[in-house]
C-alpha cells in the first residue's frame, strides 16, 4: 500500500511516496527427518514457524534541472519470529527492527543516455530457527550460538543506461555489496550457523532489443567476485557463481502463433571454502511454442531442451553409507536438474 503526492522543493518539482508493507508467513511443519527408501524412520527436528514483518518507507524524488534528479529514501522494518520446536529449548520468540537510508542520483539524459549512482544500507533476515535455537537438535544438550535476526548490508551501484540505438536499451553497471555475515544452514543437523562477514563486487551488462514489432532479443551477463572478509586463504563463499549469462528470443504478436527460446549459463562455482572442490559450469535451454488470442492461450513448454545432465545445487560435506567409517566420507551431494520435460498449459482470460 502506498500514497504519492507532488510538491515543490526549493522551487523544483518533486514527488514524495509513503508506503506500508505487511507480511505474515505461517509454516505448519518445517522438519528434518531420517529416511529410508523415501520413508520417514526418525526425526532430527520438527518445528512450527511463524514469521511476521512490517515495513514503512518514504521516497522523495526531486528534479533539480533537465539533467539532474535525486532520490532520497528511508525504510524501517520490524520482524517477529516465533518458533515452536519439538525440542523445547529451541522454541521461543525474537523481534528486531532496522532502518535503511538510501540515496540515488541520475544525470542526463544526453543523447538518450543517463548516468546513475545508487547507495545505501539494507539487510537480510536470518532463519527464524537460528534466531531462537539454544541447543543442537541432534542431541538436545550441546549449546548452539544464536544468529542475529537481521543482518546489516551496505551497497553501492553506478552505471550507464542508454537507448541511443533504435530499439535497443543497454545498461552497464558496477556494484559493491558488504554483508555483516552470511547464513549457512547445516543440513545434517537442521541448524544454522552465522559465518563471517562477506564482500561482493561485480559488473553487469544488460541488453533488450526489439528488432521488429513481433521479434525481441535480450541478453544479460554478470561477473561477480565474492569472498569472505578476513578469512584467507579459505575465503570462498560456497555456491557463489562468478559468471552468469541469460539470453533469449521471443517471436509473436498479441494474437496468433508465438514462440521463445531461452538460454541460462552458470559458470564454475566453489562448493567449499578452500576452493579445492568446484561444481562445473552448466548450460540449460528452455523453449516454448503456442497460440493465443484475446481470450485463450495454449502453450507447450520444453524444459531442459537438450536434456543436459546439470545439477540444480551441490554441497560438499561428510556423509555415511552402511559399512563406511563412523566419521563419514567427505563428498559432493547434489540435486540433479530435471531431465527433458514437456509441459502443456491452457490459459483463459476474463
Amino acid at each position: 500500500m502506498e500514497h504519492a503526492f507532488k510538491e515543490d522543493t526549493a522551487g523544483h518539482p518533486s514527488e514524495t511516496v509513503f508506503g506500508l508493507q505487511v507480511r505474515d508467513d505461517a509454516i505448519g511443519e518445517l522438519g528434518l527427518h531420517h529416511t529410508a527408501e523415501r520413508r520417514r524412520i526418525g526425526t532430527v527436528r520438527d518445528d512450527v514457524v511463524n514469521e511476521a514483518s512490517a515495513g514503512m518507507f518514504v521516497k522523495s524524488t526531486t528534479r533539480w534541472s533537465d539533467v539532474v534528479r535525486t532520490e532520497l529514501g528511508l525504510r524501517g522494518d520490524f520482524y517477529r519470529f516465533k518458533v515452536d520446536s519439538d525440542t523445547a529449548l529451541n522454541s521461543g520468540q525474537r523481534a528486531a527492527a532496522i532502518a535503511s537510508p538510501k540515496l540515488g542520483v541520475v544525470l542526463g539524459p544526453w543523447a538518450k543516455t543517463e548516468i546513475y549512482f545508487n547507495g545505501g544500507l539494507g539487510f537480510h533476515s536470518n532463519d527464524a530457527r537460528g534466531a531462537t535455537i539454544r541447543v543442537d537438535p541432534t542431541d538436545g544438550v550441546t549449546p548452539v550460538e544464536r544468529v542475529s535476526p537481521l543482518v546489516r548490508s551496505r551497497g553501492l551501484e553506478a552505471g550507464v543506461r542508454t537507448s541511443a540505438l533504435p530499439g535497443l536499451v543497454s545498461t552497464v553497471s558496477v556494484w559493491f555489496l558488504d554483508l555483516d555475515s552470511e547464513l549457512v544452514f547445516v543440513g545434517d543437523a537442521g541448524g544454522t550457523e552465522a559465518s563471517g562477514a562477506s564482500r561482493r563486487y561485480g559488473v553487469e551488462f544488460a541488453n533488450y532489443y526489439k528488432a521488429t514489432p513481433w521479434l525481441t532479443f535480450d541478453a544479460d551477463v554478470s561477473f561477480t567476485h565474492a569472498r569472505y572478509r578476513n578469512a584467507a586463504p579459505d575465503d570462498r563463499i560456497a555456491n557463489s557463481i562468478a559468471t552468469v549469462v541469460t539470453a533469449g528470443v521471443v517471436a509473436g504478436r498479441s494474437a496468433g502463433i508465438f514462440g521463445s527460446l531461452r538460454l541460462r549459463y552458470f559458470g564454475e562455482q566453489p562448493i567449499i571454502e578452500d576452493n579445492s572442490v568446484k561444481e562445473p559450469a552448466s548450460t540449460t535451454f528452455n523453449a516454448r511454442l503456442g497460440w493465443r488470442n484475446r481470450e485463450w492461450e495454449f502453450a507447450l513448454d520444453v524444459l531442459n531442451l537438450l536434456d543436459r545432465r546439470n545439477d540444480d545445487i551441490a554441497y560438499f560435506y561428510p556423509s555415511r553409507l552402511r559399512g563406511e567409517p563412523a566419521a563419514g566420507v567427505d563428498d559432493t551431494h547434489f540435486h540433479p536438474a530435471e531431465p527433458r520435460t514437456l509441459r502443456f498449459a491452457v490459459t483463459r482470460k476474463f
